[in-house]
């Protein structure tokens, strides 16, 4: 190629990725210049400290939890999470996309979705417990739900009958209601046995927080209306005034908690 064709293709390349690359620093420095001073908190990650040290983000859950995994009963709990493998891990933010009719998600439906032990549909749930009906057993190797079970597969017992998998609606009904001493007919909120679309909401709805609070009274030794009114500080009106629904942050609340006694 002659001299005279490189030098009019090169320079105005040249040119324009100087222009590029210009505009993308200028960009990215102004961006951060008004998360700086506009957003400062959320721009650096709305970091909570406690004496110092770094206990968490208001924009990202956390489990309250022994090193057993129970909930902790002087603590709001939160939301479940859908991230793998552990709970609230920021950098696997997900869904479970499990369907309606997922019975990892809802339990064996008599009639509906119910295969049987021979792997066909069942008009019965033959792994159905006296406390959930609808119950998923778990392979005794593997510890996974099995939706589609196989002639001569092994599960998992408990107590004589078979342990169910923890993380369907009816079963994460039962825990909530038996955590926080509700009687069967109790509605139980969708937030507190349903994970979020991004497996990471550190708020629960008022409903939620509001059934939480006898529990956390009682095992605080403090008056519930002490509680509930905490509950109301820590509550967040809808995002722009208009959507989404009011939430109470859990973090916050409990660190709360911690500072009343």
């Amino acid at each position: 190629m002659p001299i005279e064709a490189l030098r009019r293709h090169f320079v105005p390349s040249l040119v324009l990725t100087g222009f590029v690359v210009v505009f993308l620093v200028l960009y990215c420095a102004v961006v951060y210049g008004i998360g700086q001073v506009a957003f400062k908190n959320a721009a650096n990650g709305s970091f909570i400290s406690r004496d110092g040290q770094v206990v968490g983000s208001s924009l990202i859950g956390q489990v309250f939890t022994d090193a057993k995994g129970n909930p902790l009963p002087q603590y709001f709990q939160p939301r479940p999470s859908a991230t793998s493998p552990n709970p609230y891990t920021a950098n696997a933010s997900a869904a479970s996309n499990l369907g309606p009719s997922d019975p990892r998600l809802v339990g064996f439906i008599p009639g509906f979705n119910t295969v049987g032990l021979n792997g066909k549909s069942s008009a019965t749930n033959p792994f159905a417990t006296k406390a959930d009906p609808y119950c998923v057993p778990l392979d005794a190797k593997t510890g996974d739900p099995v939706t589609s079970p196989t002639p001569g597969e092994k599960f998992q017992m408990s107590g004589g009958t078979y342990a169910c998998d923890p993380n369907t609606v009816p079963e994460r009904t039962f825990a909530y209601r038996q955590l926080n001493g509700l009687a069967p007919s109790v509605k139980v909120p969708v937030d507190a046995v349903t994970a979020s679309a991004s497996g990471l909401d550190p708020q629960i709805s008022i409903m939620n927080a509001d059934l939480q609070a006898p529990r956390v009274a009682r095992v605080r030794h403090l008056p519930v209306a002490t509680v509930l009114a905490l509950v109301k500080k820590y509550t967040a009106g809808r995002s722009l005034g208009f959507l989404g629904e009011p939430g109470v942050n859990v973090l916050k609340l409990n660190l709360a908690l911690d500072r009343t006694g």
